[in-house]
C-alpha cells in the first residue's frame, strides 16, 4: 500500500504573551484568552511558572487525577483554538522532582505566576472532528477564511 503525505499547511505565527496570577486555573485561562482574541489556530510555546493544584487525566484513563501541594510546570504544550476547543498536556515537577503529566484539565491554579507565550497561525483554522481509527475528535488544519 502507497503511502501518501498529509497535506502541509504553512502561516506566518504571531506571538502572544500572558501572565497568570496566584489562583487563575490554568486551562480556563488559556480558553479565555484563546477566545477574547479569537485565535482560530493556536499553539503553546512556552510556560513556566508554579502551581498548588495540578489535574490531569492520565494516559489511558477516563477521569481526572488531581494533585495538590506546590509543583514547578516544567512543560505545556498543545494547540488551541476558538472554534475547535484544546489539546494541551502538561508536565509538573513536585519538591523532590518527581514529574508527572497528562492532559490538562480544568482545575490546575496557579500558585505564583504562570508565563505563558503563545503562536497565533492567522492563516489556519484549527477545528476537531471525529477520525474513525478510535472515534476521537482529532484535529483538522484548515486554511482560514
Amino acid at each position: 500500500m502507497a503511502q501518501t503525505s498529509p497535506p502541509t499547511h504553512t502561516s506566518a505565527t504571531r506571538a502572544h504573551a500572558l501572565r497568570l496570577r496566584p489562583g487563575d486555573d490554568l486551562r480556563d485561562a488559556l480558553l479565555a484568552y484563546t477566545a477574547a482574541h479569537h485565535l482560530k489556530a493556536g499553539a503553546v510555546l512556552t510556560c513556566v511558572g508554579s502551581l498548588t493544584v495540578a489535574t490531569l487525566r492520565l494516559a489511558n484513563q477516563e477521569g481526572p487525577t488531581e494533585y495538590r501541594g506546590h509543583f514547578e510546570i516544567v512543560s505545556l504544550v498543545g494547540t488551541l483554538s476558538s472554534t475547535g476547543g484544546a489539546h494541551l498536556h502538561l508536565s509538573v515537577s513536585d519538591s523532590t522532582g518527581r514529574t508527572l503529566g497528562g492532559h490538562l484539565l480544568a482545575g490546575c491554579r496557579v500558585y505564583t505566576t504562570a508565563e505563558i507565550v503563545l503562536a497565533e497561525l492567522p492563516e489556519l483554522e484549527f477545528v476537531r472532528e471525529t477520525d474513525p481509527t478510535f472515534g476521537y475528535k482529532e484535529l483538522v488544519v484548515k486554511p482560514r477564511k
